[in-house]
């Protein structure tokens, strides 16, 4: 393996070798090998070791880049991964699902010099795959066991990352899920092509060998109260995500084979888990055979036209009303669909969805973007006289996901929620409107990424440390 840094000068950037898309098209394995061990620690030496790590600060848990790529090129890979993990609970996952191109990659100095950024997301897959592979990877222990007790309302990364966090303090710790499966969106809505369900499911099971504690298939406020759960724990984390679909309002959008995104995802995510889904076997939640046209433009679209067209799909559509500049989702991710034969249609929206019995098109309308808005954006304007058709059998909203109504669902008016619906928390506490419960990831910021999410759980789980151990203010907000 390298040896010496600063490999940028004389040495290209160089990704796994990608798998064709006409044969991709066929699976849902994931795109990219793994590196081999040369190939990593040549890569891994292109890195600058600049004085200022821009990739570090765009990180948003910060993982210390510089030094494990350092490790990586020197051949100290045991080191690399205890570094790598030191800041991140699960760096396999964010290796293969991160949008690098918008956060530590696309801030790579020796990119901004127009060298090629170092390949930071696929060899922080590589450290992490080799370290499971060798038996580094080990269950949390804690030097001693605490006689206090959290409970955690979600299994997805946030809820996840505090589980192991407050584990490795010695907590007791329980955590709730609605599904059968430890996960969250990483299993049921995050296609396999992207991430295989074992890299996740492993994971699971090392946090139960640490001796967290998972009671599944329990729906906070029908299978258990919230009440309940307050009585049952010290303290109380809610990280349950949001997942309730946004609606669009247009003629025609309750007929059949119009389709929320994460019911589609779902159905097919479980299936290459080994679930029987009734769905698919009938049809009504598959692609095959169909025109398909997802509307929307984020990572939630591309995971949808990606799997229609693994489907069997007879053509894949993408409807977005911006430009390709202004998708909110990673380029590679439309980079990818594109090679895999799905259609963009930017500058579109849908007006009307068409069919008797069941959907058979949608009537959709030219748009310019006008000034720009108060968060920077320009607005979409319709264009006068500029309706089109698009054919399809199956329609796909992707338009986003807001949060449920939890003071409702818990039974608890109490608990307070910003105008969006979100849980309003002292961002320096976590802590909710009521005491010794806090709150964290999506249901705090919104959907978001898998790795702000968990930046927000280990927070949390430092927050709750500090509460239960009369560090910090045991105040939360006033509910609004």
């Amino acid at each position: 393996m390298a040896s010496k840094m600063l490999g940028f000068v004389h040495l290209g950037r160089e990704m796994p070798v990608k798998r064709p898309a006409a044969g991709r098209r066929r699976d849902f394995r994931e795109i990219y090998p793994r590196y081999d061990v040369d190939q990593a620690g040549k890569q891994a030496g292109r890195c600058s070791q600049c004085g200022v790590p821009f990739c570090q600060v765009h990180c948003p848990v910060h993982n210390n880049i510089p030094d494990w790529l350092k490790l990586a090129a020197e051949g100290r890979l045991e080191e690399a991964y205890e570094v790598s993990s030191a800041t991140n609970n699960f760096p396999e996952i964010c290796g293969r699902i991160c949008p690098q191109d918008r956060l530590c990659e696309g801030n790579c100095v020796i990119e901004q010099a127009g060298h090629g950024t170092v390949t930071i997301g696929a060899i922080e897959r590589f450290i992490t795959d080799t370290a499971w592979e060798k038996g580094w990877v080990k269950p949390a222990k804690p030097r001693r066991e605490l006689d206090r007790s959290v409970g955690i309302i979600g299994a997805g990364p946030a809820g996840l990352s505090a589980a192991e966090e407050l584990r490795r303090r010695g907590y007791r710790v329980t955590v709730y899920d609605r599904h059968d499966r430890v996960g969250g969106l990483m299993i049921y809505g995050i296609p396999n092509f992207k991430l295989e369900k074992e890299v996740v499911l492993r994971r699971a099971g090392l946090l139960a060998e640490a001796g967290v504690r998972f009671q599944l298939k329990t729906e906070i406020g029908r299978d258990l109260s919230f009440a309940e759960l307050r009585r049952n724990h010290d303290a109380l984390l809610i990280a349950c995500g949001v997942y309730k679909a946004r609606e669009m309002q247009a003629p025609g959008s309750g007929l059949p084979g119009i389709l929320p995104a994460l019911d589609y995802l779902t159905a097919s995510n479980r299936s290459s888990l080994g679930d029987e889904v009734p769905g698919l076997r009938n049809g009504s939640l598959s692609a095959k055979g169909k025109h398909v046209v997802v509307i929307g433009g984020g990572d939630t679209a591309m995971d949808c036209v990606r799997t229609a067209v693994r489907q069997g799909a007879r053509s894949v559509k993408c409807l977005y009303r911006r430009d390709r500049a202004n998708m909110p989702g990673s380029q590679r991710e439309v980079a990818y669909a594109e090679e895999e034969g799905v259609e963009f249609v930017f500058l579109a929206q849908p007006e009307a969805f068409l069919g008797e019995g069941r959907v058979s098109g949608l009537l959709a309308q030219r748009i310019h973007l006008g000034l720009a808005d108060a968060t920077g954006r320009q607005a979409p304007q319709p264009i006068e006289a500029s309706r089109f058709r698009l054919e399809a059998d199956l329609a796909i909203k992707a338009l986003g996901f807001d949060p449920e109504d939890l003071p409702q669902r818990f039974a608890s008016p109490d608990l307070g929620v910003t105008g969006w619906g979100t849980v309003r928390i002292d961002h320096a506490t976590s802590m909710t409107s009521l005491p010794g419960v806090f709150a964290a990831g999506d249901i705090v910021r919104g959907a978001a990424l898998v790795v702000w999410a968990i930046r927000d759980g280990r927070d949390a789980a430092e927050r709750i440390h500090a509460y239960l151990t009369g560090q910090a203010a045991s105040v939360g907000i006033a509910a609004e």
